[in-house]
């Protein structure tokens, strides 16, 4: 092979630094769980780190603070309430303490993590999903769509879900002939990709049930594949060719005929799963088993896909949590962390790059997604749209007041499916984020000047009034509910039904 010397590519990410925290700052004893499903192991969003554990007699995880560090006490709380183990988990991403896990029960559940963590053990869901015929392994939250997931199962089916209301707006059963590898939605949620054991990559319209596009073998290879969508709509897949080499392809779904690229990298037997940043256009490849962690980064430009370096340890991984960029630390030019998970250990690894200035470096850090939800459930399910809302980092990022949380979140449809007596904490949920809890995290961020003062203090009142209504839109919810549950009583005493 011959190296053509002369100008060297320019990217202000060719020497970005891998480096794993201090001991003292990783969480230890941890039972990592040893399920063979091909899964991360790991969600991770600004509150909290959640880890499939093994667990006796059913499937749990734990869900502890991100600032959490040192040992975790074997009598430690868990979200226990599946009956079989636990084979994905996953963050909203428009409410860090809202997390999705699916099971070997054959069921989703959806759980309202407290503000502070666990303080006692956690069985009751609220909202569990039952659509699926066999076990569930794959869970996908929609990007910009308040409560809206997608779940994909053995049973060769997906699933999507309204989470608000429990229930299942759509299903897929014909599209696939055989196991699932993996689905994620694109850009705005209006299509996603999927990779099947028939080692095809399909582009689906999830509201209209059809196949856009469909391109057989991506992948020779047997061994299980990956795909993500790019924020520019083209779509990158891991997998394995026919002499069992891993590789990585990029691909556009204009012209699925050949690969745009295509990276070849070992002869290892773990499945790479791929993590995306769309912010910097960077995608990290942490293999089940390995002890390195790949990052490319990909371009308009031929070759398209760019090696930038690799993060070696001398410790195998056995999943990988990958959090998002509003949890990152943009003053140490933090561009990405990982979660790395031991035999019984959690890791982080911070991925930075190397500047000299202490100020905000705004190249690095365009605006990203926030938490706020560019439309309601109903709104997509409608048809509708949209990209993410964006959000900038400039100075840390904080929440800020989210109207379409709040009315979703009066609405008492979070209750647990299977019970009669809606239970009002439940139903008001997350709505127990009083704004006692948000006046100080918005004051302790600094602003320019006296100028912002009155913006600040109408942003406040203007919370506390969403508040007000939203509490009350619970209470007569509650009502009619309660309302309606007297009648249906009344007829069943009455001999009526």
């Amino acid at each position: 092979m011959s190296f053509r010397r002369g100008v060297v590519r320019q990217s202000k990410f060719r020497h970005v630094f891998a480096q794993a925290w201090k001991a003292e700052h990783c969480i230890d004893d941890i039972r990592v769980s040893r399920v063979t499903w091909d899964t991360s192991l790991c969600a991770v969003n600004p509150k909290f780190i959640a880890v499939i554990i093994e667990s006796g007699g059913g499937g749990a995880f734990l869900v502890v603070p991100i600032s959490k560090a040192g040992r975790i006490d074997q009598s430690s709380p868990t979200v226990c309430g599946h009956l079989a183990p636990v084979l994905d988990i996953q963050w909203s991403p428009h409410d860090d303490n809202i997390i999705a896990s699916a099971s070997e029960d054959c069921t989703v559940k959806v759980w309202q993590i407290p503000d502070g963590g666990l303080t006692s053990p956690m069985t009751e869901a609220i909202v569990t999903l039952e659509g699926h015929s066999k076990r569930v392994g794959i869970l996908a939250w929609h990007p910009t769509a308040f409560n809206i997931l997608m779940t994909a199962g053995c049973d060769n089916v997906i699933c999507v879900w309204n989470v608000g209301t429990g229930e299942l707006v759509y299903q897929l059963s014909d599209a696939h002939p055989d196991m699932i590898y993996s689905v994620c939605w694109n850009k705005d949620g209006s299509a996603v990709c999927t990779v099947c054991k028939d080692k095809a990559l399909r582009v689906i319209d999830p509201r209209r049930g059809t196949v856009l596009k469909v391109k057989e073998k991506v992948h020779d290879g047997t061994r299980p594949m990956r795909a993500v969508f790019l924020s520019d709509g083209k779509i990158l897949t891991t997998g394995f060719s026919r002499m069992s080499e891993r590789q990585m392809a990029l691909w556009d779904p204009k012209d699925l005929s050949e690969p745009m690229a295509v990276q070849e990298m070992d002869t290892s037997n773990g499945v790479l799963l791929p993590f995306y940043d769309p912010d910097t256009n960077m995608v990290y490849l942490c293999g089940k088993g390995d002890c390195t962690i790949r990052y490319f980064e990909v371009t308009d430009e031929s070759p398209y896909v760019h090696f930038l370096s690799l993060y070696s340890s001398k410790e195998p991984q056995r999943g990988a949590g990958f959090l998002s960029k509003r949890g990152v630390d943009v003053n140490k030019c933090e561009i990405a962390r990982f979660y790395k998970l031991h035999e019984r250990k959690v890791e982080p690894i911070s991925m930075t790059v190397p500047r000299k200035s202490d100020l905000f470096q705004g190249d690095l850090y365009p605006d990203t997604a926030g938490s706020e939800p560019a439309l309601l459930a109903d709104e997509w399910i409608a048809g509708q749209d949209a990209p993410p809302l964006l959000v900038s980092l400039s100075g840390g990022y904080a929440a800020p007041q989210s109207k379409h949380r709040e009315i979703l979140k009066s609405k008492p449809k979070l209750a647990p499916q299977d019970s009669g007596n809606a239970s009002p904490s439940n139903a008001a949920g997350p709505t127990s984020h009083s704004a006692e809890e948000e006046v100080p995290r918005v004051n302790t961020r600094e602003t320019d000047g006296n100028a912002e003062r009155p913006k600040r203090e109408e942003d406040l009142l203007n919370e506390l009034l969403a508040e007000m209504k939203a509490l009350r839109a619970v209470v007569l919810a509650q009502s009619q509910r309660i309302e309606l549950l007297e009648r249906q009583l009344a007829r069943i005493e009455d001999g009526d039904v």
